[in-house]
Parts: structure tokens; sequence; C-alpha cells
């Protein structure tokens, strides 16, 4: 019995009618590509039928691309915010060279400062740096790193590159303590630049700056007026800048007139101090007694160039000593 045709049988059976149909299609093939080859007949379909299938395409690909970019873009970002926190390193460790820069050629100036003012002073001078601060409204005192080891004494004045900044109080192995001028407990002799008027300037009450609390209603002081060291005393050498006046007003009681003074050194921003050496002491042993005889002059101690101390002849009465005679406090054993 023959079997029926199935209908849904390949394009090309195994029969004569399917080999014909296949060399009839390939023939078209090859006609259309030799004609597409030698004339472009076809460039037209084909550009077409691209402009219908790229979309297709582009949406296959959509999810891919999607992917790349958010990998691209987080990776970016990573790398942004590591190149920023490195970019904030770099800025702070620059930052912080050029401040101490800042502060290493600040200090090489002040030095320069204090070794100018050391090579113009014909007298012997120790330098010292701070190393404690105590500022207060009761008392003004810095600490220095030289102590009796390195042959501090108790009343040395202390100078910077701008004018008198104190003189040490006490005196310990390694560290020495220094009252400031603008300390309400000491008092300094000194001497109007312009006009000569001797006075004696104190240390403020606040710690404020300094005052001339018994200046004469006649006395010539004005603002601006510069204040120096004048050699009463025998503690401080003559001619160092103390001050300027900034202000001159009669005092409460009417008789006097006080003037406030500004100190000339940078007590609160000087790291760097000159140690005064080789100066008089102003209270000094009793002179030896003369035997009786024609009256003689002895010759001048020691720190009689800072100061009328020539000694009377045996017999005579001693002349008496300045109103102003030291500026040690009196805890130093002394009374300005």
């Amino acid at each position: 019995m023959a079997r029926a045709r199935d209908e849904s049988s390949p394009l090309f059976a195994g029969n004569a009618a399917g080999t014909l149909r296949l060399i009839v299609y390939l023939a078209l093939a090859m006609v259309l590509m030799v004609l597409d080859h030698r004339n472009g007949w076809l460039w037209r379909v084909r550009y077409a039928a691209s402009a219908v299938v790229e979309p297709v395409y582009r949406l296959a690909n959509l999810p891919s691309a999607g992917m790349r970019t958010l990998s691209v873009a987080f990776a970016d970002r990573k790398l942004l915010t590591e190149q920023n926190q490195r970019l904030r390193e770099d800025l702070l460790l620059a930052n912080a060279r050029l401040n101490r820069m800042a502060g290493v050629a600040e200090q090489n100036h002040r030095l320069k400062e204090l070794l100018d003012t050391r090579h113009s002073l014909d007298i012997n001078v120790q330098l010292a740096r701070v190393v404690g601060v105590d500022l207060g409204a009761w008392q003004q005192r810095l600490v220095l790193n030289l102590g009796a080891r390195d042959g501090v004494k108790p009343g040395q004045p202390v100078i910077d590159a701008h004018g008198v900044m104190g003189q040490v109080v006490e005196v310990l192995p390694t560290t020495s303590v220094v009252m400031l001028v603008t300390d309400p407990a000491h008092a300094i002799p000194v001497v109007v630049e312009r006009s000569g008027l001797r006075t004696v300037a104190y240390g403020a009450r606040d710690g404020s700056g300094m005052v001339l609390p018994n200046i004469p209603l006649a006395a010539d002081v004005r603002p601006g007026d510069r204040l120096l060291t004048s050699g009463l005393g025998g503690r401080f050498p003559p001619g160092f800048p103390v001050g300027k006046v900034l202000a001159v007003a009669p005092s409460p009681s009417g008789m006097f007139r006080v003037a406030q003074v500004q100190p000339a050194a940078d007590l609160d921003r000087s790291e760097d101090v000159l140690l005064l050496h080789d100066q008089a002491e102003p209270d000094g042993p009793p002179a030896p007694a003369v035997p009786a005889g024609p009256p003689t002059a002895l010759a001048p101690a020691p720190g009689a160039a800072n100061g009328p101390t020539a000694t009377p002849a045996a017999g005579q009465p001693a002349s008496p000593p300045p109103r102003a005679t030291t500026t040690t406090p009196a805890s130093a054993g002394s009374t300005p």
C-alpha cells in the first residue's frame, strides 16, 4: 500500500521536484550576487533593511550597555573619591609645611634682630629661650631655659630686640623666673628722651602696661614721648628703650599727673631674649673704713659709671642716696 505524502514535508524533499527547486534557487542566488557585485542594485535594499534592523540591535544591546555604563560610573566615582582624598591630604601637608616655613622665617627674623642687638651692645649678653609664660592680672612672669648652672643671677636685666623686658627675680638650677616691667611689683628708673625728665615707671595694677604715677604738673611729658633707662640704681644700663607714653591725665588727687606707657619690648610675643651680664650690683657691701687723718678721696666703686657713688672723706657725712636706686622688687631685697 502506497504511503500518503505528508503535507508538512521539508522544502527540499528527496525527490526530483525538490532537486529541481534547489537548482532554481541556487541559480537565482548566483544571478543576484553577480548583478549586485557589478551594478550594486541591492545596496538600497540593504540600506533600508539596516535602518529597520538597527533599532532592534540597539534594543537587544541595551541591557549590556546599561551594565557597562553603570560599572564605569561606579569605577570613575570611586577613582575620583580616592583622588580627591589624596589631593586633600597633599593640600593639608603643603599648608602645614608652608606654615612651618613661615614660622621658621619669623623665628629667623627675630633671632637676626637679637643678633644685631647683641653686636651693637658693648656689654656681655647671653641668649635665652622662653619656656614658660604667666601673664596674669596680678603678676607678669616668664620662665627661661637658663639657670644657676648657666651663670644666671638674681637681678640680671632681660631685654629683647626692642627694649627692656624685666629682670630675673628667681634662679633655679636649670631655669630662672623673670619679672616683667608690666608686673605691678616692678619699678624701673627712666628718663624722658625728649625733655630729660627723670622719673620711675611702675607696672600697671592690671598688668596691661606701665604707668608714671608721680609726674609734676609743670613737667614736660607728652603722648608719644619715648622712655629710656636712666641708669640710676646701677641695675639697668642707661639708654635702653623702656616704652612710649600713650596718654597723660591728672591724678585723682590733682597734685600730679599720671601717664600711661606702652612697653617697648614684645612681652607677649618674644620667644628669645638676652640676659645682660657684668652689671654693677646696686646693693654692694659697705665701703671699708678709712683711718683717721687728713681727708682723702677714695677710688669710685665698680658701679660708679652708672651713677654718683663716690665715697666721701673720712669723718664727713654721706650724701643721701637717690630716691630711685634700684629696680629689684621688695622680694629681691631692695625697694625702688
